[in-house]
């Protein structure tokens, strides 16, 4: 502990022996180097934070989702720092002043897109910054560079958002429009062509599909005719019965004589028995058939007809009339279907190269005729999307910071590195003391002397100094700490020039 107790007074000895090198030294250092920082232009920042609304309802309903905003907003993101956008902004500041080449403006460019930033702080929130710093500026001018620069940007955002998507969405109604041309050209010319074949062979409209489907129904139709026809023949069969029992004169009791009143009077009392509840069983029943069976073969035996014509007869005689008609109805149109089936499988057996082209053309008809109608109504929903982004901008955005106006230059730190130029000549000062001091073959202290030498150290001699070199070193150390306070002078100097710069800013 004790040695390096003594190196260290060694060599802050030796450094305070050259004491006036090290000051050189470190004026030397310092001046350089603060020449060297005074010559770094500042550099000037502008910002700048964007707001888009990604939410709309009309949007969302013509297929305008937050999705697709997402990705236009990215998009125009990537292409806002692209050579061309960057170009623009060039032309329009003073960065295009003195640019006369290609060269020249693609070197431009270049040193442009590094200093400007598109950042993403959130999904709907952007920073643009530009930085300016060129020397042949001053700090006012680039300041303001910054400033239009960034303003700039916003216009080229604003441009990009408005043109960008409405260009793209020209060239599609463009391309469908061509598109759609193109097909009507084929489906007329399909058409034409299924409408010549069809006039040429009326009995193959629709191809062999259509003649399946043709049979198809014509079965069905049979098929419920032959139902119908079941159901109207029953029902004259019921007809026919009902006739069978009914009588076609009425004779009425106590209005004629013979046998014929005493067979109404016979008819009339069973059915009053009847009414009474006696069934078919009852001595009285039975007994009044019998008469009644009697009475009606003397009736017939009697001849002739006497009695008022039966109304329920003759409704009877009209409804058989009508259900013989419906079921001939039903017969003929059944025929003509049968026929028709006939002629179809007929059609279907005879000619099947023929039902084959009509599929054929049938099927390529109805393969255009879908294909215009898809893209006929891709076109209506994107002309509809597109009146939408003109009218009412989907991609809706706001300037939530305009862009600032610069008066501290973040670049250089200039105060730091002014002191750190200050530590740094103070550091390379007393390097150069300390190196110098270790060439030379001289010993602060007796131990150093003994251990460099191995030989023991009898004793030391004091430094005796008279009362004019006394004075002298204090002069000399006057000197020292007048120059050293003129280096920390300067500093301070440079420093409050530094301040005094920055609040001048415009």
């Amino acid at each position: 502990m004790n040695e390096l107790y003594e190196q260290i007074l060694a060599a802050l000895h030796s450094v305070w022996n050259r004491r006036w090198l090290a000051l050189a030294v470190a004026w030397i250092v310092c001046l350089a180097g603060w020449l060297v920082v005074a010559m770094i232009p500042n550099s000037y920042e502008s910002k700048t934070r964007i707001f888009v609304q990604l939410e709309d309802v009309l949007a969302q309903q013509v297929g305008i989702g937050s999705g697709s905003i997402k990705r236009d907003i990215e998009r125009v993101r990537q292409t806002m720092t692209s050579s061309v956008n960057l170009e623009k902004v060039i032309r329009s500041t003073h960065l295009g002043d003195e640019i006369t080449t290609p060269r020249e403006m693609e070197s431009a460019v270049a040193g442009l897109a590094k200093q400007i930033q598109v950042k993403s702080e959130k999904e709907n929130l952007f920073e643009i910054t530009a930085t300016s710093g060129r020397s042949d500026f001053s700090d006012g001018e680039n300041a303001k560079l910054a400033q239009d620069i960034v303003q700039k940007m916003i216009d080229i955002f604003r441009e990009e958002n408005l043109s960008g998507s409405r260009g793209e969405m020209r060239e599609t109604l463009a391309f469908l429009d061509q598109q759609l041309a193109a097909r009507q050209k084929e489906l007329e010319s399909a058409e034409q062509k299924r409408l010549a074949f069809e006039a040429a062979h009326p009995q193959l409209i629709g191809g062999a599909q259509g003649l399946s489907q043709k049979l198809d129904n014509t079965s069905d139709a049979v098929r419920n005719i032959e139902a119908d026809l079941a159901a109207a023949q029953s029902a004259l069969a019921a007809i026919d019965q009902q006739l069978a029992g009914t009588p076609r004169t009425l004779v009425v009791a106590g209005q004629a004589g013979g046998p014929r009143g005493a067979l109404a009077q016979a008819e009339a009392d069973l059915t009053a028995m009847r009414a009474r509840g006696l069934t078919d069983n009852h001595p009285d029943v039975i007994s009044a058939n019998k008469q009644i069976a009697a009475l009606r073969k003397q009736a017939a035996s009697a001849g002739g007809e006497a009695g008022t014509p039966n109304p329920a007869y003759s409704s009877l005689l009209s409804i058989r009339a009508d259900r013989q008609a419906t079921i001939q109805s039903l017969q003929v149109r059944k025929a003509g279907l049968q026929a028709q089936i006939t002629a179809i499988a007929a059609n279907q057996t005879q000619e099947p190269g023929v039902a084959a082209e009509a599929q054929r053309i049938s099927r390529d008809y109805d393969v255009l005729r879908q294909q215009y109608d898809k893209l006929l109504q891709d076109r209506e929903q994107l002309r509809l999307r597109g009146q939408v982004e003109t009218e009412r901008n989907a991609i809706k955005f706001e300037v939530i910071d305009p862009p600032s106006a610069p008066r501290v230059p973040v670049a250089p730190n200039r105060p730091l590195l002014l002191l750190g130029v200050l530590v740094l000549g103070i550091g390379a000062g007393v390097g150069a003391a300390f190196a110098i001091g270790q060439l030379r073959s001289t010993f602060a202290t007796a131990n150093g002397l003994e251990r460099a030498m191995g030989m023991p150290v009898l004793g030391t001699i004091s430094l005796a100094l008279t009362d004019a070199a006394r004075s002298v070193r204090a002069r000399r150390n006057k000197q020292f700490i007048a120059a050293g306070a003129a280096l920390g002078a300067l500093f301070v100097i440079l420093l409050a020039t530094e301040f005094i710069q920055r609040g001048s800013v415009a």
